[in-house]
């Protein structure tokens, strides 16, 4: 493309003003970014702050896992891993500002560590940001189940500060589609993992990715994803509708859905997580909950609990980014209302 003069990547962005000076000055057509090339984390704009009482923290970047339907590998490169001492210092200097939660997120997280020369893991990160003063929730982003082992989990429940709240990213409820998505667990290891964290917390709330009419997809298939679904019980699932990425090895695959299937096999699923959220919110009625709270919305305050629920509450004062304990009273379908606050 004669018009364009430079190409930079996602790396690159927060420097685009010293890219252009260096094109200028020699003169180069473009330079272009390889992201495979990249084999140190880039510290630029880790953090992001939702109404000013949580905070997002990105420590990895990259993939090396090439599911069959996703382009994030040849996009983001191989895995990279933010330094602890990066992170930390960084996450003090939220807590200074008051802000309690932070959400600890990357590519892939499940991998944070795994370029380091010496051996540190998401667990042994997680046992430091627990120590930092200030800091009153901890918790993750989308992972991997298999990051869910019997030494990850022995080592997380001692930490006070992590929420029970844990989005398995999980696509699938049949193994036949799994191993074509190129996942790398079945239902049953799947199954499992449930089971350890239900056993660990008794307050947990699971939540995960779908995706839908992937090529192949029968209806025996779809059905056996349903039924999975219905047995495991999220509390809530975002639903996809699978679609071409080109480059991928799925868009080259046999038996591509059409959209209509799609849409009824979408609609379904979507019916089951409404249901499912129905129904553990009714379980909540009458149980006490502590919610951070982030915004007033007319007369109401609105936070979640440590396990990401939403729940609405009245008080006389402002409470907003505090910890606060009321006692559900009414379940709604996307929320719960909750008895005024009358002390922190």
């Amino acid at each position: 493309m004669p018009e364009i003069d430079l190409c930079l990547g996602t790396n690159e962005k927060k420097e685009i003003v010293k890219y252009v000076e260096e094109y200028w000055q020699k003169g180069k057509k473009e330079a272009l970014d390889d992201v495979f090339e990249n084999k140190e984390y880039g510290d630029f704009g880790n953090v992001t702050y939702t109404e000013k009482v949580r905070a997002v923290i990105k420590v990895q970047d990259g993939c090396d896992r090439f599911c069959s339907y996703c382009l994030i590998p040849y996009a983001r490169g191989r895995v990279r891993s933010r330094k602890p001492e990066s992170v930390v210092e960084e996450i003090k200097s939220i807590a200074e500002k008051g802000i309690k939660e932070v959400v600890i997120t990357g590519i892939h997280v499940a991998s944070y560590g795994k370029d380091f020369r010496e051996k540190y893991q998401l667990i042994d990160l997680l046992e430091e940001i627990e120590k930092i003063e200030g800091i009153e929730r901890i918790r993750l982003g989308s992972i991997e189940p298999l990051l869910i082992s019997d030494e990850f989990l022995s080592r997380l429940t001692k930490l006070h500060k992590i929420c029970h709240h844990f989005h398995l990213s999980l696509q699938s409820g049949c193994d036949a589609t799994l191993q074509r998505m190129n996942r790398r667990y079945t239902t049953e290891e799947f199954e499992l993992i449930v089971k350890r964290l239900r056993n660990a917390y008794s307050d947990v709330i699971l939540t995960t990715d779908i995706i839908v009419g992937f090529p192949g997809e029968t209806d025996e298939e779809f059905e056996k994803t349903y039924e999975f679904l219905k047995r495991i019980k999220f509390y809530k699932m975002h639903i996809f509708k699978y679609s071409i990425r080109s480059g991928t090895k799925a868009a080259n695959m046999e038996n591509q859905i059409i959209n209509s299937i799609k849409e009824m096999r979408s609609k379904r699923l979507l019916q089951l997580s409404e249901e499912n959220q129905k129904d553990y919110h009714q379980e909540m009625v009458g149980k006490k909950v502590q919610i951070l709270v982030e915004e007033k919305e007319g007369e109401f305050y609105k936070g979640h609990t440590a396990n990401f629920m939403l729940v609405k509450v009245k008080s006389d004062f402002k409470i907003t980014n505090q910890i606060v304990e009321t006692q559900v009273e009414k379940a709604e379908e996307e929320e719960l209302i909750g008895e005024n606050v009358t002390n922190l």
